[in-house]
């Protein structure tokens, strides 16, 4: 039986339920990019969508993520892995400007996220990475009500 023959069936989740289709669905329109990376530090999951910051492709699926990085940071990568395992943190943020040429001179948020069960044990990583440039350009409010004028 193919994980995706029973699409319809709701998964319990902490709070209310959804089908296959609606978390896939969900995960496409988010206006971030998540990866998620295992206690075994394999990735077991991107988010698709239109506009990814990075490009992921299905062949890291399976691969662990120190071989996702460049030599100049897997230290790095494997330090805050360490940290979040040992409970020493639960969080990691960078951002960069990317360069001109490089999509269009964009301001990129990335952040790390210690996965723990209830109970506290460490269950992976999850990966946001947001295009945030527009943001930065916001200024004032605009609140719902504004929608009707």
């Amino acid at each position: 039986m193919s994980d995706y023959q029973n699409m319809d069936a709701l998964i319990p989740l902490q709070v209310g339920a959804l089908t296959v289709e609606q978390i896939a669905a969900i995960f496409t329109h988010l206006p971030v990019d998540i990866t998620f990376v295992d206690e075994g530090n394999d990735v077991r999951f991107y988010s698709g969508g239109k506009s990814r910051v990075f490009e992921r492709t299905p062949d890291i699926i399976g691969r662990n993520v120190l071989n996702c990085h460049s030599p100049d940071s897997v230290q790095i990568v494997f330090k805050i892995l360490e940290d979040f395992r040992a409970r020493t943190r639960d969080t990691a943020e960078f951002w960069i400007q990317t360069k001109p040429g490089d999509n269009e001179n964009r301001f990129i948020h990335i952040r790390y996220y210690a996965v723990r069960d209830p109970g506290g044990k460490f269950l992976g990583t999850l990966e946001v990475t947001q295009d945030v440039t527009e943001i930065q350009k916001l200024t004032g409010e605009r609140k719902l009500l504004d929608e009707v004028k």
